[in-house]
């Protein structure tokens, strides 16, 4: 509820929690959060006032989460458990919370994102191509992160398939959806050998916005981001 109701402003979800100590100690004390963090402005104070209304569509993502349970769980990841990503808990406008599904640990030893233009040239795919191969080679314990999205996102998600590498995509929607929908597909294999990873709730549609929001969270889960192609 507290991510939901600061939805556009995550760094500030990120504060409140921090200061406040737990999203338990921001829910108790949702009427009157100066209690547990005294410098809280109006506008902070009103904003969290609204939280009773955010509440039922918590609860639908955690019904939604536990209806898809048989097929692969569904699992919220919020900053106060262990699974959490380390290397994003460390930004300053993480998400409280994320929805993930899939089989690969978050804070593997070494992570590397692979991002680039949606228009990418036969360079480009061949660079992923090789440059997964190798990485399979050299650091098989290596996790590939991207955005499934056209050109180099998808490419590096698919070579990283065929180097045996897990791989995991941050989408820009809720994970009752799949977008672009020709990446289906290569989207169900990753969940074998990696997953799916987002702040968005369910029926949340992918917008532009939304694509600038998931760059932070594609960069800050990894040690590295390469970008292989851009304008």
């Amino acid at each position: 509820a507290i991510a939901f109701v600061f939805k556009y402003t995550p760094a500030n979800a990120l504060e409140l929690w921090r200061r406040a100590g737990s999203a338990t100690a921001v829910w108790e004390n949702r009427k009157d959060i100066r209690a547990v963090v005294p410098e809280a402005s109006p506008k902070l104070a009103e904003t969290v006032g609204k939280l009773d209304e955010f509440l039922p569509l918590a609860e639908r993502e955690m019904e939604f989460a536990q209806a898809k349970g048989i097929q692969c769980l569904i699992r919220p990841l919020t900053m106060a458990c262990d699974d959490y990503p380390e290397r994003l808990r460390n930004c300053d406008d993480a998400p409280i919370v994320l929805f993930y599904r899939g089989n690969t640990d978050l804070n593997q030893r070494r992570i590397v994102s692979i991002v680039g233009t949606r228009h990418c040239t036969e360079y480009g795919r061949e660079i992923c191509t090789s440059l997964t191969r190798d990485l399979s080679a050299l650091a098989p314990d290596t996790v590939v992160v991207s955005g499934l999205a056209y050109g180099i996102d998808i490419n590096a998600h698919r070579g990283a398939l065929a180097a045996g590498l897990p791989t995991v995509a941050v989408l820009a929607h809720g994970l009752d959806s799949i977008y672009p929908a020709m990446h289906r597909t290569t989207a169900i294999k990753m969940l074998e050998n990696g997953g799916l990873i987002t702040e968005f709730s369910t029926r949340t549609v992918p917008e532009k916005q939304n694509f600038v929001r998931r760059n932070r969270i594609i960069a800050g889960l990894s040690d590295a981001t390469i970008v292989v192609e851009s304008a």
